[in-house]
């Protein structure tokens, strides 16, 4: 679970509502406080499809600098993933 800067945390506030009358999409925030009960209905939204999650680009972790520097530039227009890479033995 993550945050993000508070200029964006504003701006789905007060443009959310517009959004979701203009477009057929529903902009808001998600705050939770993780427990069991709530992490089992989140699951259960994410599996029917109800909630889908806004990726922009994903990184390896060996590109981590670059994408940190995405972030700051303010360019993500959803969640940047950095990726963990296993070797299998």
């Amino acid at each position: 679970m993550v945050g993000g800067p508070m200029s964006r945390i504003f701006q789905v506030l007060l443009l959310g509502p517009f959004v979701s009358m203009i477009e057929k999409k529903k902009m808001g925030l998600l705050i939770h406080k993780p427990n069991k009960d709530d992490q089992n209905a989140l699951k259960e939204l994410f599996e029917a499809g109800k909630i889908v999650p806004i990726i922009d680009r994903r990184y390896p972790l060996s590109d981590v600098a670059q994408a940190i520097q995405y972030l700051g530039e303010g360019h993500p227009k959803g969640k940047v993933i950095v990726r963990i890479e296993h070797e299998v033995n």
